[in-house]
């Protein structure tokens, strides 16, 4: 994971990350799986894809997810979305029947959501690797801090921003933004566990656009479809 590959707006705010000792200490983990024959997801010209695709100037909202998928060719670094051509998972269809109901959003044929990064949504999961078909098995290696920094100089240096936190995962993370600038939005999460129990009903998309438009920021056209998304 070269610091190259980083947008140079995000490099600007995170370069001394890449020198701490919690980054080496990555960056030997994950070179010892590959040496041993691991998989890791996804690629690795996508782990960065969320803040190449988001620049910090631009984040307007910030969705919080948790690890990436580890199945074959889901994972292209946006959390909760999966490359055009696989199936779209349960939290994803949850999020989608939520818009529909929301914001009377048209459900599409896949699970891309790149066309939200592109327009200021940065879709930050928690940690940015995976091994192939073992769920969580990056987590506790290092990238918590990472993306702990990244929320840090968000709420540092940006206000009137959108976060949604969805379920106890992602509400302990952002517990320190300041809500006295953001408008944080908070539900279960969209797993089939939970999304009944809050997610569905949230409304969290049409009060996003409605606060963005009260503080003179364009709104999200939240509507995906094949026209629309670039096939990362």
């Amino acid at each position: 994971m070269p610091k190259t590959q980083l947008d140079q707006s995000w490099f600007n705010v995170l370069s001394d990350e890449f020198d701490q000792p919690y980054m080496r200490d990555l960056k030997a983990f994950l070179l010892k799986q590959k040496q041993q024959g691991k998989v890791i997801y996804p690629p690795g010209d996508n782990i960065f894809n969320a803040l190449n695709s988001t620049p910090f100037d631009k984040v307007k909202v910030v969705i919080l997810g948790q690890d990436p998928y580890h199945g074959p060719n889901q994972a292209h670094g946006l959390c909760f979305s999966v490359n055009k051509g696989v199936a779209v998972p349960p939290s994803l269809k949850n999020i989608y029947k939520e818009l529909h109901q929301d914001v009377n959003f048209t459900i599409p044929n896949h699970g891309s959501l790149q066309a939200w990064a592109n327009q200021g949504v940065l879709l930050l999961n928690s940690v940015l690797t995976v091994n192939q078909g073992q769920a969580a098995s990056h987590q506790g290696k290092g990238w918590e801090i990472f993306t702990d920094k990244i929320i840090f100089e968000l709420n540092q240096m940006h206000s009137h921003v959108v976060y949604m936190l969805w379920g106890a995962y992602a509400q302990n993370k952002g517990a320190r933004i300041d809500e006295s600038k953001n408008l944080v939005l908070k539900s279960a999460h969209p797993s089939p566990l939970s999304a009944y129990r809050g997610f569905i009903g949230c409304k969290h998309f049409s009060q996003c656009n409605n606060y963005l438009k009260a503080n003179y920021k364009p709104s999200i056209d939240w509507q995906i479809d094949s026209h629309s998304i670039d096939n990362n």
